[in-house]
């Protein structure tokens, strides 16, 4: 393994660790430390989406494991969101579109998921609302189209959504987006058949590193991380992938 695969090997796995901890699965940075690193939209698509299927596995697994995941608060998102990541992940954007867009959103994201951590920090929490089905719906199909697209794996643009809706508690949230990024990524990963044959030689060893990562990280998220200490590591998170991704 060359010393680009192995840099990009050692930063997957950190990017992992962070990134479960919040229940997330990192293909956000797995796209923007590949495209620093000059590989092309058409490997990095499959590579991020395998790489969170692996990640979000694992933090599904935890989540389930201490009870923190609600069934009724995934569903909703994932009915139509399963088959609008597919029809996503056929869609290929060039290059000098991709990059923008996957970066703008993020920073979006960061800055609602930031003025989220700081009102509940400064305000009485209330208790959570269960998540309106259409209005699931809805939202479940438009980030699956947008994450399958970008090979993103959704949940990092679920969680933003559910939290700034009063849809689920931060760790909740976390549970229900492990499970969507499992899903979606699953998806949009078939529905990029047809780039399968792009993914590089040494994937499995990246699989590897973040399965490492990603099970120490939900570990500690799942058990440990306080709801304000998980909204404000998921904006940070979210504002470094994207400023990377628009510099």
């Amino acid at each position: 393994m060359d010393t680009v695969a192995t840099g990009l090997g050692i930063a997957f796995f950190v990017i992992a660790l962070a990134y479960a901890a919040v229940g997330q699965a990192g293909a956000s940075s797995y796209i923007a430390a590949m495209a620093l690193s000059g590989f092309s939209p058409l490997v990095i698509k499959p590579t991020a989406l395998a790489l969170n299927l692996m990640v979000a596995a694992i933090g599904t697994a935890h989540f389930l494991k201490v009870g923190r995941l609600s069934w009724r608060n995934v569903y909703p998102f994932a009915i139509l969101g399963f088959p609008f990541s597919v029809l996503g992940g056929s869609v290929h954007l060039p290059e000098r579109v991709y990059h923008p867009v996957v970066g703008l959103i993020l920073v979006v994201s960061a800055i609602q998921m930031a003025r989220s951590a700081l009102r509940k920090s400064a305000s009485v929490i209330t208790m959570p609302k269960t998540p309106p089905l259409h209005a699931a719906l809805i939202t479940g199909a438009v980030i699956g189209f947008v994450s399958g697209t970008t090979g993103s794996g959704g949940g990092v643009f679920l969680a933003p959504v559910i939290l700034a809706r009063n849809w689920g508690t931060a760790h909740q949230t976390a549970a229900t987006t492990a499970v969507y990024n499992l899903m979606n990524s699953t998806a949009a990963l078939i529905g990029a058949g047809a780039s399968w044959n792009a993914l590089p030689n040494f994937l499995p060893w990246w699989l590897l590193a973040v399965a490492a990562g990603g099970s120490i990280g939900a570990l500690i998220g799942s058990r440990y991380l306080s709801a304000c200490w998980i909204r404000i590591i998921l904006s940070v998170l979210l504002m470094v992938s994207g400023l990377k991704l628009l510099w």
